[in-house]
């Protein structure tokens, strides 16, 4: 999920994001600085009844008054943003709407970042270590490596009863988004080209992500789902990866393509690119794309280059980066360190501890010190064998399973970090603004996730020719049923697991299944125009998908704000 912009506007991308980090934590350390409370959370939770008295509060003093004597309505993330908005920010309620937007604008940063950096590498390289089939890598580690942001963030809002509408609306926005948003766009870029796609591919995807709606729809009308019917949901996905498989491997024997196009039809009927790959084809073609618009503005970009400038982005860069790259091993020759490598291997443990004993709560000062001594020493250990068992300029060749075992576990942690606090902020924003949590979850964290595909596939299907085309299409479909199906299906799993035998109550929430009718509308609309138009991208289908989607989201906002309240169905 790499968003792909020239290198000059990405510099200065990652340049506002870590001033904004910085200023940040400058204003958070002198806030600490001047109060006794801390603003870190611990692993409670206000109950409902609490909750509701809070939003029906309107003074900033009452709702600090009862911030501090009642447990946080915010279960999830290490801040208390509510206590921190009211209770510092309240007689400057604009200044605390800014910081919290641009630090939201760091969470999804980190979120998209460290999936790029450090989880993705670690997925191929992991694919390649276990000597895994192409086909088999592209529907499993690769493909998770794509939807990394949507799955962590769908796991993480699963984790509290009272957020798990917030992952439905996630799931559903998301879908809605690349489906219908993405689809248009592309298409309507594409109007002039007559560009063509894989017909048979296009219906097998598109007609899956309608039996994933079905079966969804199915869940909201019961009510509820037990373990067997989450586990069920998410093996759906294996039996779409077989119905791929068998299904190109049919094709490529009966059409007998070249070497070319079957890689093509590998790629489109995946529709999960290797990334290695297409990230070089995509660099490739921004590259050649845009050389003469660089020439234009290449006085423009002289500072971006210079050493002071590239000294400045590298001391702004740390508080982001270097926390990663002292936890996180990295084996790859570009990026390989033996001082960053014994770091890690001694700082993981400790990582790990420290987020056993927030996840655990109440833990005495005993089992924290002797969960604290086990990771110290586990790290102590880990640190000596990397010493004197790696060299200083080549990454190590023997146990190079366990060394990419363990980058996949603490990219995953770190991702894991990320997508809970952002899920808690997101949380916190909608009790602030007073707009449900499921609202946030069907509009910004959907658009925060998903606008990196919009900007990825837009250049694929712009520079990649017909074949590119083809791939972001059917990217467009596979990766929400991806989505779904891992994403969602190991939330609700993991949710039912822990109340097994009971069953989980799905969230009574109406709306669910008006964003469910809209997007099944918005595949309707792409079956019927494309196989009537000869499969050809036009404005008639791009049009009609932004339509639908914009439709929704008007008439969800609307709602949201009051006039038009649906009655619970349920």
């Amino acid at each position: 999920m790499d968003t792909v912009v020239p290198v000059s506007n990405r510099a200065g991308y990652v340049l506002f994001l870590n001033v904004s980090f910085v200023l940040l934590a400058c204003v958070f350390g002198i806030i600490n600085l001047h109060s006794t409370e801390l603003l870190v959370l611990g692993h409670r939770g206000g109950n409902q009844q609490d909750c509701h008295d809070f939003v029906k509060l309107e003074d900033y003093r009452a709702k600090c008054l009862h911030l501090q004597s009642n447990n946080p309505c915010v279960s999830q993330g290490f801040v208390d943003y509510l206590y921190l908005f009211y209770c510092k920010f309240g007689r400057f309620p604009l200044l605390g709407h800014v910081l919290l937007f641009l630090w939201l604008l760091v969470l999804f940063y980190l979120l998209a970042d460290t999936a790029s950096e450090y989880f993705c590498p670690s997925l191929e390289n992991l694919s390649k270590s276990l000597k895994l089939s192409p086909m088999i890598a592209g529907v499993t580690l690769l493909s998770l490596g794509n939807g990394a942001s949507d799955v962590f963030a769908s796991l993480v809002s699963f984790k509290s009863s009272d957020t798990s509408d917030l992952g439905f609306n996630t799931v559903l926005g998301g879908a809605s988004f690349v489906s219908c948003v993405v689809v248009g766009v592309v298409s309507i870029s594409l109007r002039h080209r007559r560009i063509q796609v894989n017909k048979s591919a296009f219906i097998r995807d598109a007609c899956f992500l309608l039996l994933v709606l079905l079966c969804l729809l199915t869940i909201f009308i019961s009510g509820e789902i037990n373990v067997l019917g989450a586990i069920c949901l998410c093996s759906m996905y294996i039996v779409y990866a077989v119905f791929v498989y068998i299904s190109s491997t049919r094709w490529k024997g009966v059409c007998g393509d070249t070497e070319r196009e079957s890689d093509l039809s590998y790629n489109s009927d995946l529709s999960v690119p290797i990334l290695s790959g297409i990230e070089k084809g995509i660099s490739e073609i921004v590259e050649e794309g845009s050389r003469e618009d660089c020439q234009e503005t290449n006085k423009n970009c002289c500072c971006m280059r210079s050493p002071i400038c590239l000294v400045l982005l590298s001391i702004l860069k740390m508080p982001l980066y270097l926390p990663r790259r002292l936890t996180i091993p990295v084996v790859c020759e570009e990026r390989w360190s033996k001082p960053f490598a014994i770091s890690s291997a001694v700082l993981a443990p400790l990582l790990l501890s420290a987020l056993w004993i927030f996840c655990e709560g109440d833990t005495t000062t005993n089992t924290s010190l002797t969960v604290y001594g086990i990771g110290l020493l586990i790290g102590i250990i880990l640190g000596i064998a990397v010493f004197f068992t790696t060299e200083k300029s080549i990454p190590p060749r023997k146990c190079l399973f366990l060394w990419l075992a363990g980058g996949f576990m603490m990219s995953v942690t770190w991702s894991y970090i990320s997508a809970q606090e952002l899920v808690a902020l997101l949380v916190s924003l909608g009790y602030i603004s007073g707009i449900s949590p499921s609202m946030l979850g069907l509009t910004v964290l959907a658009w925060g996730n998903s606008i990196s595909d919009l900007m990825t596939n837009l250049t694929v299907a712009l520079y990649g020719g017909p074949e590119g085309a083809q791939i972001a299409i059917s990217g467009c479909y596979a990766g929400p049923i991806f989505n779904t199906l891992i994403g969602l299906g190991l939330s609700l799993v993991s949710s039912t697991w822990s109340q097994y035998p009971s069953s989980v109550v799905i969230p009574s929430d109406p709306y669910l299944l008006e964003t469910l009718a809209f997007l099944v509308g918005g595949l309707a609309w792409a079956l019927m125009v494309l196989t009537t138009r000869d499969m050809r991208l036009d404005g008639v289908l791009g049009g009609g998908l932004l339509v639908i989607y914009f439709t929704s989201v008007f008439l969800r906002l609307v709602q949201t704000l009051g006039p038009l309240q649906l009655p619970s169905m349920w």
